[in-house]
């Protein structure tokens, strides 16, 4: 998987494919599914979610670009296997989960994982974690059709923000970087499908699709 649909596609940066190679996706996933594990697709979990395709994993991974003491913000834990692969990249990962179930059995997978730099919380992850802010990255793996406000205010000067922006159907996967005065610049890394960010500051629960 981490030769012929990652790296081959223009992944290179050997910390990120060391990372990605360290985490047994079938771990993540439900055991009905097993057998598609290192398909480079994405498999449905419980309600409603997705744990995204290897490639687009180790994508937003890189675009991110987490160093060895950087603070990043996960939202979206889902299954736990993005969490885990940048608790491999970064000194402390806050990860935010709105579905109880996936939260607690990410935190298993993480324990069996021995991985100990992970801190979680159920909530709604359009609104961060601010008591654990500045973030030097933030990772969103659900779409929005803005960035919200509060993730945009937990970025720390030259920290990133890697989200999916656009409608339910169809997103572009989009970097924000804040710059050293507090500006920000954004850029985009190409079409991509992610479930939508179930909040009144994104994509509004009670309201139909």
């Amino acid at each position: 998987m981490v030769r012929e649909q990652i790296a081959a596609r223009g992944i290179r940066n050997r910390r990120i494919l060391w990372a990605i190679d360290r985490t047994p996706r079938e771990w993540f996933i439900p055991d009905e599914w097993s057998a598609e594990a290192y398909a480079d697709e994405p498999l449905p979990l419980i309600g409603g979610q997705t744990i995204s395709q290897p490639y687009v994993v180790a994508l937003m991974t890189s675009l991110l670009a987490p160093g060895r003491r950087d603070r990043v913000l996960d939202v979206g834990t889902g299954s736990g296997y993005q969490t885990a692969i940048l608790a491999r990249l970064a000194a402390e990962v806050y990860t935010v989960e709105r579905i109880p179930e996936l939260l607690v059995t990410a935190e298993a997978r993480f324990a069996r994982l021995s991985l100990t730099n992970i801190q979680t919380r159920i909530a709604d992850g359009a609104l961060g974690w601010a008591d654990a802010a500045p973030f030097d990255g933030i990772l969103v793996a659900a779409a929005a059709p803005r960035p919200p406000a509060p993730l945009l205010g937990q970025l720390a000067p030259g920290g990133r923000l890697v989200i999916p922006i656009g409608g339910r159907a169809e997103q572009e996967l989009t970097v924000f970087r804040r710059g050293a005065g507090g500006a920000l610049e954004s850029r985009t890394a190409g079409g991509v499908r992610f479930v939508p960010l179930l909040s009144p500051l994104a994509f509004d629960p009670e309201t139909r699709p």
